[in-house]
């Protein structure tokens, strides 16, 4: 918890007395690049995704404990989605009936259009 920096503000926003009078607007600043309880891969990875120092801020709540607690998630869950790994694609082919149903499709909507262009020879000269 000592990595993690905190700041306090007035929130914005209708609420009226309540608002102007308490600092319930929450931020906290994680130092990615300083912290000592990261290891190296992981300071790496997030430094990378996410800069060098990590701000989330949350006013949503009238209380100033609530909004800690909602900054707090925030930012665990900007610094899990940053490490999350992809898994490695694999390349696959598509199936023999997938390529003959696209093959269908497009001989189908080829008939289509070829039904529209003999259409438009035999009717009333409307184009220019």
């Amino acid at each position: 918890m000592r990595e993690l920096t905190w700041r306090f503000s007035a929130s914005g926003g209708p609420g009226g007395q309540h608002v102007n009078t308490s600092n319930t607007r929450a931020e906290v600043t994680f130092d990615v690049a300083g912290s000592p309880s990261l290891p190296d891969w992981a300071r790496e990875r997030l430094a990378g995704r996410l800069g060098p120092v990590v701000t989330v801020a949350a006013s949503d709540r009238r209380s100033q404990t609530r909004n800690r607690e909602l900054a707090l998630a925030r930012l665990a869950a900007r610094l899990a989605g940053a490490l999350e790994v992809a898994p490695a694609r694999r390349p696959t082919r598509p199936t023999l009936a997938a390529q003959r149903r696209r093959v269908q499709a497009k001989r189908r909507r080829g008939s289509i259009k070829r039904d529209r262009r003999a259409a438009g020879r035999g009717g009333d000269d409307d184009g220019p």
